[in-house]
C-alpha cells in the first residue's frame, strides 16, 4: 500500500536539510520534506485522511486508518508564540479529510516576529527509503508532496 501525503500549504518544496532546526534537518522524528510557504494569511489543510491525534496551534499530527502518522509543523520554534497568530478549525480526535482546513495562520507575520515560517511535513517513525516521488519546486496546498510505501 502507498499513502499519498499532500502539501498542507502552498509554497516551494525545500529539503529537510535546509530546515533551521536539527531535529527536522537530521530527520530525527522521521523523513519528509518541508515547504517554504507563500506569505499572507493562509489555511493549512490536512495532508491525509485520518484522525487528528495531536493538535497544537503551531503543529498537528494526523493518523491514517492504518496508523501512519503525518506531522505538520508550522514554522520553527513557533511553540514560543503560545498560539498567537494561529486559529484552529478542528479538535483533537476529530476525523479529517485530506485538504480539509485545520489551522489558519500568516507566515509573513510569523516571519516578522523573528521565526522561520518553513513547514516540515514528516512521516513519523518511517524509514527514509519508504518515501517515494518527492515533489520539487512550487506546490499548491493539496498537491502530492511524497508517497509513503507502507
Amino acid at each position: 500500500m502507498t499513502l499519498r501525503v499532500t502539501s498542507p500549504v502552498s509554497g516551494r518544496v525545500v529539503p529537510l536539510t535546509e530546515v533551521p532546526d536539527p531535529v527536522f534537518a537530521q530527520a530525527m522524528v522521521g523523513p519528509g520534506v518541508a515547504v517554504e510557504p507563500e506569505r499572507g494569511s493562509a489555511e493549512v489543510v490536512s495532508p491525509v485522511d485520518g484522525t487528528v491525534v495531536t493538535l497544537h496551534p503551531h503543529a498537528f499530527v494526523v493518523a491514517t486508518e492504518d496508523g501512519a502518522g503525518v506531522l505538520v509543523h508550522l514554522g520553527i520554534d513557533t511553540v514560543k508564540r503560545k498560539g498567537e497568530g494561529f486559529a484552529l478549525h478542528v479538535a483533537k480526535g476529530e476525523s479529517v479529510r485530506a485538504g480539509q482546513p485545520v489551522v489558519t495562520w500568516d507566515p509573513a507575520e510569523v516571519e516578522a516576529a523573528g521565526f522561520s515560517p518553513v513547514c516540515p511535513v514528516i512521516a513519523l517513525d518511517a524509514a527514509p527509503e519508504v518515501l517515494l516521488d518527492q515533489a520539487a519546486g512550487p506546490v499548491a496546498a493539496g498537491d502530492v508532496l511524497f508517497s509513503w510505501r507502507r
